[in-house]
């Protein structure tokens, strides 16, 4: 079975900087969950943004679910990234006219694939919606007439993590999804990360500063430099 990510020789450097990002290898698979390490400037957004598809201008090969990014054109990495992909954005980018069950639906409404994955879990993307965000400890029934913008820091993340598992992605990708949590309250969402996305079946690549983390995750990758 080929692997959810598969990187090979990967090098990129910004213009007149030496290389940022040099893996010459590096392969996930289902199941699996990998914590990418690294100081501020040690290239780990830049990373995250070659894996997603969204910078070109790079050496080697990244591959998800099989497909190599170089060789798609922008509607396919687009539909790549919305059927094979949930992002946990550190901002959150959550929608303010929509209630948090709305949020969490809106990969549904863009790739048809995760909209079938949920509705063979739950019947329906609505109710995968409310058992995710149970699951990850939010009153549904109390906090669903409430817009996002009003819930707290740690409700909005994981409003935000629900979204990224809906519809079971094959991959994914968390950016410095703790940064605003006290370590009681970040141990507690890592943990209910992990089991869920293992629930679900997706492979999970969390990026962070926080070395605190290392414990969770059973594979680590540290980059070093500075940008």
């Amino acid at each position: 079975m080929k692997p959810v990510l598969n990187i090979e020789q990967l090098c990129f450097a910004w213009p007149g900087q030496p290389p940022l990002i040099d893996i010459p290898s590096l392969q996930l698979h289902t199941g699996e969950h990998l914590f990418i390490q690294g100081d501020s400037g040690s290239g780990k957004s830049t990373l995250l943004n070659l894996i997603i598809g969204m910078l070109p201008g790079f050496s080697g090969q990244v591959e998800i679910a099989g497909q190599a990014l170089h060789t798609l054109s922008r509607r396919q990495t687009d539909r790549l990234r919305a059927d094979q992909m949930g992002i946990l954005f550190q901002q959150f980018n959550l929608l303010p006219y929509l209630n948090l069950v709305e949020n969490v639906c809106l990969p549904c409404r863009f790739s048809s694939a995760r909209r079938a994955a949920a509705c063979q879990r739950s019947q329906s993307p609505q109710q995968e919606a409310i058992r995710l965000l149970e699951r990850l400890r939010l009153d549904v029934g109390k906090l669903q007439k409430r817009p996002v913008a009003e819930l707290s820091i740690g409700q909005q993340q994981r409003v935000a993590a629900a979204r990224a598992l809906i519809g079971s992605p094959a991959l994914i990708i968390a950016d410095e999804p703790t940064s605003a949590l006290d370590p009681g309250h970040r141990d507690l969402f890592i943990d209910l990360l992990l089991e869920e996305a293992e629930f679900c079946g997706s492979t999970l690549l969390m990026v962070s500063h926080d070395p605190a983390l290392t414990t969770h995750f059973n594979r680590q990758l540290k980059l070093g430099g500075h940008s």
